[in-house]
């Protein structure tokens, strides 16, 4: 009676057959968990000692990534002791291709993430992090495009005269968006090569202020005034740019005047009162002082010193101190800034 049972036929299979496929699959799936169990636990306590995160990295991925395809292998095993009709066989293959290939994306696209956060990314470098947000959903779209022209072909469709197709259309495409694929590579450009970040204070063509946003295409900086400025990123990479945030000193250049009635005992001794007035203020370094030139109504001095920094503020800080501190040496000496005037000479003859 039973074996009259196993027998019967139901869609060109045995009861019998359909028993031993969910035997096996049964038996399939309790021997993943049992690998799941045992031996990934086993590797992730062995991960957690090591000191490098690629261990633990792959651990988890594999996990993510592997175990559902394992899953599915122990379907497509337990199947072959059926005798399905080539409709189903076809939907089972091409249901393999494409979770191999959504798998193997996936897993693709976490190895670059990985990389470009332990290997680029080191340290806390929170203008890095923004540009790994920025630049991964290009290489998910490169991926996964890649990844569907890879299922397209394996699925047997002609993708040829299609990437032939798409070839015309992107130059096309691209002649149409030169501009803005200029800035895209222009970001790309300044993303790697880092000519300047987020918070920098720069200079431009004239406009200056402080770096506030990177984008895909535009540049934005604050300006001293507080409007907001916006660059396109070919313009930044095609101009002169100085950045002030990393100048780890400034070098000053000032000039003053004193009137040609200055004897020559106090111009002799201006050299040495510039230079201690300056070694007395903090963060900075005296380099020279010497008679310039004679003006048109002053005897010109000009000095040259740098400030240990990059701030602005402080700068403006140090430059007033050493004005007030000049001011204040040369009054105590007499000695007189000049100011634009003019002598009239008068000469009186007599008329015979």
């Amino acid at each position: 009676m039973l074996n009259s049972i196993m027998q019967q036929t139901f869609l060109q299979n045995r009861i019998l057959d359909y028993l031993i496929f969910i035997a096996a699959f049964l038996v399939s799936v309790f021997i993943i968990q049992i690998f799941k169990t045992v031996f990934v636990k086993r590797l992730k306590r062995w991960a957690e000692k090591t000191k490098t995160t690629i261990d633990d990295f792959l651990i988890h991925t594999t996990e993510k990534a592997i175990l559902p395809l394992l899953y599915f292998g122990a379907f497509y095993l337990s199947t072959r002791c059926l005798t399905l009709s080539p409709v189903i066989n076809k939907g089972i293959d091409i249901l393999g291709i494409v979770l191999l290939t959504i798998f193997g994306i996936y897993f693709l696209i976490k190895i670059i993430n990985y990389a470009l956060e332990n290997y680029w990314l080191k340290g806390k470098d929170e203008t890095k992090e923004r540009n790994i947000k920025a630049i991964m959903p290009i290489v998910k779209v490169t991926v996964w495009g890649l990844g569907v022209v890879f299922l397209l072909n394996n699925l047997g469709f002609k993708i040829s005269a299609v990437i032939a197709g798409l070839g015309i259309g992107g130059v096309a495409v691209a002649l149409a968006a030169q501009t803005v694929l200029g800035d895209l590579f222009s970001y790309f450009a300044i993303l790697f090569d880092r000519p300047f970040e987020i918070g920098d204070f720069i200079t431009i063509d004239g406009y200056l202020g402080t770096v506030e946003h990177i984008g895909i295409k535009t540049t934005r900086i604050r300006s001293l005034g507080g409007e907001e400025l916006v660059f396109s990123n070919t313009d930044l990479t095609n101009s002169r740019l100085h950045n002030y945030k990393r100048m780890d000193k400034r070098r000053v250049v000032f000039r003053l005047g004193v009137t040609y009635e200055t004897s020559l005992e106090k111009l002799k001794e201006i050299p040495g009162i510039i230079r201690d007035i300056i070694e007395s203020v903090d963060d900075t370094i005296f380099d020279r002082a010497h008679f310039f030139s004679y003006g048109d109504f002053s005897l010109i001095f000009e000095i040259v010193y740098y400030i240990i920094g990059r701030s602005y503020n402080k700068y403006m800080d140090i430059q007033q101190e050493i004005n007030f501190k000049i001011k204040e040496e040369f009054e105590k000496r007499g000695i007189e800034f000049a100011y634009p005037t003019q002598t009239l000479y008068l000469s009186k003859t007599n008329n015979e």
